[in-house]
């Protein structure tokens, strides 16, 4: 259902009709474009977080929990991002009494403020909650954006990750990201006995919950509509792909193949999964179509080819190979065929992920001792790292193709394995929050 995007300057707000899913009304364009001192524009050299403010959102009495919950998730998304800097409320020199009356812009100027959040919570329909919030350029003296989410209250994290989404998006020029998860690998127990077994999580490390037992399990994957989960699954003494509905937590064994097959990705569209294929020694890659269960191998010969990523139009994969002698990087047509190398620094490369933008592959870079995450272009122009450390393996995308979370394992024999984020231009490095060690992320679409 398409809805009318909001003009700054319009004094309501939109209001979407109630669709019949989790979040019942959520706009996330903008008409009208931030003045161009309030849009970040992270590539300049000079970079700065925007200083921001968000007010507290105003609630009846039996709603401020609500209202304070999700003013935190806006405040913690935005910081996290390290695109946002965010002014403390008890700097702020004037109060929203009234979420409809527009806001005396000198005041936030006093404080510096380029961007000013206001929003306020109401009880709807149903016992729903409605939250409306907007975004105002304080500089240039005009709302940027209005938007109304109507969600039901157990949904309270998501409605705060959708507002911050609803902040970012037209402050940066990137798509959201922050109502998204994350798929891991969840540790316990001493190093070279450790059980690993299936977790999921909102972004930011809350909602976590397990989807499989303990065991040893590798490299989850999400499908594109965020319902099933790819992984690798040792419980019968060789690697072996299984497919995870997430709602059911039901598992299903995908095909019989002679020998290990390991590493597995869904194509763009869902309908196929590629993945490596050991047999007779030899390493291969394989598509498999899900409906039919018919399978056939892209890659033929003595080399060891692993690691493929679709690209997003499905038009291209790339992979590892050590056909050259060490591995690198190479890119092939998705049905197959010749290979064009795209990697030629020093050092060997591993591990391949496409970002759902199609500007950027990162991977893994093992040299001189280290490892290091990094992006180049398809091309392989570009190259760049934004990590190094004893044991950095395993990137992997945000829906908006900005931020790359990845895991770093501390050296020595009580070495604990964690989860990393960092932007694709090497700023903000940051572990992320988990309950316990963990590696192996896979980041999700954006949620429905």
């Amino acid at each position: 259902m398409m809805s009318p995007l909001y003009r700054a300057n319009q004094a309501h707000l939109t209001r979407l009709a109630a669709l019949p899913i989790l979040l019942l009304a959520l706009l996330f364009a903008a008409a009208s474009q931030a003045q161009e001192g309030t849009t970040i524009v992270v590539g300049d050299p000079n970079f700065e977080p925007m200083p921001i403010a968000v007010t507290e959102f105003s609630a009846p009495g039996d709603l401020r929990d609500e209202a304070s919950t999700v003013r935190a998730i806006v405040e913690s998304d935005l910081e996290s991002s390290g695109l946002f800097r965010i002014i403390p409320r008890g700097a702020h020199v004037s109060q929203i009494a009234d979420f409809n009356a527009v806001p005396s812009y000198a005041d936030w100027r006093a404080i510096r403020a380029q961007a000013l959040v206001t929003g306020q919570v109401q009880q709807g329909e149903g016992g729903r909650l409605v939250v409306q919030f907007r975004v105002f350029d304080v500089e240039g003296e005009q709302q940027i954006v209005g938007q109304q989410i109507v969600a039901d209250r157990g949904d309270i994290r998501r409605i705060g990750h959708k507002v911050a989404d609803g902040v970012y998006s037209p402050l940066t020029g990137e798509g959201p990201y922050f109502d998204s998860r994350v798929a891991y690998v969840a540790e316990s127990g001493p190093k070279g006995d450790r059980q690993k077994r299936l977790a999921i999580m909102d972004q930011d490390g809350a909602n976590m919950r397990y989807l499989t037992g303990p065991g040893l399990v590798l490299g989850p994957r999400f499908s594109p509509n965020d319902r099933t989960i790819l992984y690798t699954s040792y419980d019968t003494g060789q690697p072996e792909m299984f497919l995870l509905d997430i709602a059911s937590g039901q598992s299903e064994r995908l095909g019989a193949f002679p020998g290990m097959t390991f590493a597995p990705q869904f194509s763009p569209s869902g309908n196929e999964v590629v993945f490596s294929v050991t047999e007779n020694g030899d390493t291969d890659i394989w598509v498999m179509d899900l409906a039919t269960r018919q399978k056939r191998a892209l890659t033929r010969g003595t080399s060891i080819e692993t690691s493929p990523s679709y690209s997003p139009d499905g038009r291209q994969i790339v992979f590892e190979s050590d056909r050259g002698g060490k591995q690198q990087l190479y890119v092939m047509p998705a049905n197959g065929g010749s290979a064009q190398r795209i990697s030629f620094g020093s050092g060997s490369y591993a591990t391949p992920i496409w970002s759902p933008k199609g500007d950027l592959i990162a991977f893994t870079k093992q040299q001189g001792g280290r490892f290091h995450i990094g992006v180049m272009r398809p091309d392989g122009s570009d190259e760049r790292l934004l990590s190094t450390s004893f044991m950095d393996e395993g990137p992997t995308f945000s829906p908006n193709g900005r931020v790359v979370m990845f895991s770093r394992e501390t050296p020595g024999a009580s070495g604990t394995a964690h989860i990393i984020s960092v932007d694709v231009t090497g700023r903000n490095l940051r572990q992320v929050e988990t309950q316990g060690a963990a590696s192996d992320p896979a980041w999700s679409p954006l949620r429905k």
